[in-house]
């Protein structure tokens, strides 16, 4: 009995949240309040105030419900790799841009925080947690990029907390943009290409007499193939001939 009554109330937890959710993302987070929930997930306002504090509690959890999957897979805490720098930024930078294109919750729960909410007033401890998240992944992000200047994988033509804050605004950028129109470009595709060409730009030059090393692969739409003209050639001899036929009329009209 107490079993099925844990369960009811993670079930009604779930359902409010996903009210939630679905309210943000329709119509703002300022302009949806608790009652809207209550009425959308069909509960009381107290079962709501039995789980959550307030809306930016209830805020909170619909946000680490949806970026629990990301935040598990990017571990920002982890560690560089010393022997592959550079493949432990693109891993995780290409897994961070997955998780936006292809999981529907965490996609919605992005769109919300990036275009749905004000963050003043008592959501301004919302934009505080989240700094400090994107913290953690610049600090990350810039620890390997250290350990590929030390191993001379990349060029030290700016500090490294420069260079991972923009990293940073590429991969925000493009969430943000696709985000907006979803069916604009495919996120995981054009941000891979990206990424490859801002680390190339960071790549040492070689010395003087050693070739060039290969670029980045970055895949490239084939062109069609153009037919060859077939009438140019007749042309070209039509205006060679024609001083020859012009000279003969006039041969004919002295004789």
């Amino acid at each position: 009995m107490v079993r099925r009554t844990k369960e009811e109330a993670l079930a009604t937890r779930h359902r409010i949240l996903d009210a939630a959710e679905s309210l943000f993302e329709r119509q703002g987070v300022s302009r949806t309040s608790l009652n809207d929930i209550a009425a959308a997930a069909e509960v009381t306002r107290g079962a709501i105030y039995w789980h959550f504090k307030d809306k930016v509690d209830l805020f909170n959890a619909m946000m680490d419900r949806a970026t629990m999957p990301m935040e598990g897979s990017l571990q920002c805490g982890d560690v560089c790799p010393q022997a592959d720098p550079i493949g432990f930024i693109v891993r995780k930078a290409s897994e961070s841009l997955r998780l936006t294109a292809t999981d529907e919750r965490m996609r919605r729960a992005l769109e919300i925080s990036m275009h749905k909410v004000e963050y003043v007033d008592e959501f301004s401890a919302v934009r505080d947690r989240q700094m400090q998240c994107r913290s953690e992944c610049l600090r990350s992000c810039e620890q390997a990029i250290e350990v590929a200047f030390e191993a001379g994988l990349l060029q030290a033509t700016l500090p490294a907390r420069s260079a991972a804050l923009g990293l940073h605004a590429l991969i925000d950028g493009l969430s943000r943009n696709w985000l907006l129109d979803p069916q604009g470009f495919d996120l995981l595709k054009v941000g891979e290409q990206v990424i490859a060409n801002y680390l190339e730009g960071m790549r040492p030059l070689p010395p003087k007499g050693r070739a060039v090393p290969a670029p980045v692969p970055v895949p490239h739409p084939q062109p069609h193939p153009v037919k060859a003209a077939t009438t140019r050639p007749a042309r070209a001899v039509r205006a060679r001939r024609a001083p020859a036929r012009t000279r003969a009329t006039a041969s004919t009209k002295d004789t």
